[in-house]
């Protein structure tokens, strides 16, 4: 039997169990470069130093799954966090799970949005929709298993 999950819209109070919402939107901000830029400031927490890890920045290209979308599993890193952010304005879901793994909760961000799981948190890999998209993304290397994988006790399936 598979659950059915509905998609809520994402946003800072509804994340902040999971990490954080990183996005221009309410966020603190001020010129700088002489007037000619603004600067958004401190919109998330990079949590990579555990076991000698180190910050670094990659280039992910996902592309879209089948629709419908069955969650069965999901993944999480214990030493570090792991921020996304789109590099097109297009849509996309982030899927979590609280401890216990019996619940899940589903969100959809405009690609103006980012976000950072906060290290433990439980999350379905990357999803895009409609096309093929470009993610900045800033996360943890160095010594350690940093990757755990975890079977749901039931299979979601994703709602529009």
């Amino acid at each position: 039997m598979t659950r059915l999950l509905a998609i809520e819209p994402l946003t800072r109070a509804a994340f902040s169990g999971f990490g954080d919402v990183i996005e221009m939107e309410g966020a603190n901000h001020y010129p700088i470069n002489q007037g000619f830029a603004e600067r958004f400031h401190d919109l998330a927490r990079i949590d990579t130093g555990t076991e000698d890890g180190e910050t670094i920045i990659s280039l992910f290209r996902g592309r879209p799954r089948p629709m419908p979308i069955e969650i069965g599993f999901v993944e999480r890193h214990p030493l570090g966090s792991q921020a996304f952010y789109p590099l097109q304005d297009h849509d996309w879901l982030i899927v979590v799970a609280e401890e216990g793994l019996q619940t899940l909760r589903a969100f959809r961000a405009s690609g103006r949005q980012g976000i950072n799981y906060a290290r433990n948190v439980w999350h379905y890999p990357l999803l895009v929709l409609g096309q093929e998209s470009d993610f900045l993304i800033i996360d943890r290397k160095g010594p350690g298993n940093n990757l755990e994988e975890a079977q749901l006790p039931e299979a979601a399936r994703l709602v529009p």
